[in-house]
Order: structure tokens, then C-alpha cells, then sequence
């Protein structure tokens, strides 16, 4: 069965966004946890950069708005697949992130969903 929406986090350091029904640019509004030493190298992975990020004032605002987004494209008299792109610099932090906790939440309103971190595991870009 396809996914309804497919969720794809990405770094623009490394490459152009990929095509997509939603595009979210984290880039200038969203602190980056990658000025802080202690988290540049960890990822979205690990807990203190999910803790970080989901404390960036506006995150939560901008989840629950994504969602209600996805929600409405749904409602479309010809709406197929949603492919929502989060994009940060370099794909590690604020955009996978992001990307899990918008999947968990569509999940919860019963749509099926498929995520992809496409720069994850690529180096950190020097900044």
C-alpha cells in the first residue's frame, strides 16, 4: 500500500530541495542547534538535539500547523500522495527532526505515512 504522505528531510548545504507538495525552510526561522559544540556532531537521533529543537520557540506552532496543512491537501478533489520536504542547512538537526514529529503526528490522525532522511548521515557542513 502506498503511504499517503511522505515525509523527506534534507539539508539545502547539500543539494536543492527535492520536489514536494509542502516545502518548510527552517533555515532563518528556527534557531540551529549547530552553533552549540556540545550538539553539532550528534543528529536527529539523538535525544539532546530532538530536545533542542523541539524547544525552539515556534517549532511546536509550526508541527501542529504542517499538520492541519497535510489535512487539507488531503481534502482535495484530486489529492494523491503529500510529499512534505523539511529542509534545515545541512539535514542533521531542526529538519529530521522536524520530519519525525510531523510523521508521528499524521500517524495519530491515521494517515500512513513514510519518512526519509536523505542528508542524515552525511558530514557536518563547516560553516
Amino acid at each position: 500500500m502506498a503511504a499517503d504522505v511522505v515525509v523527506v528531510s534534507f539539508g539545502y548545504g547539500h543539494g536543492a530541495a527535492p520536489d514536494a507538495t509542502i516545502t518548510l525552510d527552517l533555515r532563518h526561522a528556527f534557531r540551529d542547534p549547530h552553533v552549540d559544540p556540545r550538539l553539532r556532531y550528534m543528529t536527529a537521533v539523538d535525544r539532546p538535539v530532538r530536545v533542542a529543537v523541539l524547544r525552539t520557540p515556534g517549532i511546536r506552532s509550526l508541527l501542529k500547523s504542517s499538520v492541519a496543512q497535510v489535512q487539507a491537501f488531503r481534502q482535495g478533489p484530486s489529492a494523491g500522495q503529500i510529499v512534505v520536504a523539511v529542509g534545515c542547512v545541512g539535514g542533521r538537526h531542526r529538519s529530521a527532526t522536524v520530519a519525525h514529529y510531523l510523521a508521528r503526528r499524521l500517524r495519530r490522525r491515521g494517515l500512513q505515512v513514510d519518512v526519509h532522511h536523505r542528508d542524515l548521515a552525511k558530514p557536518v557542513i563547516t560553516r
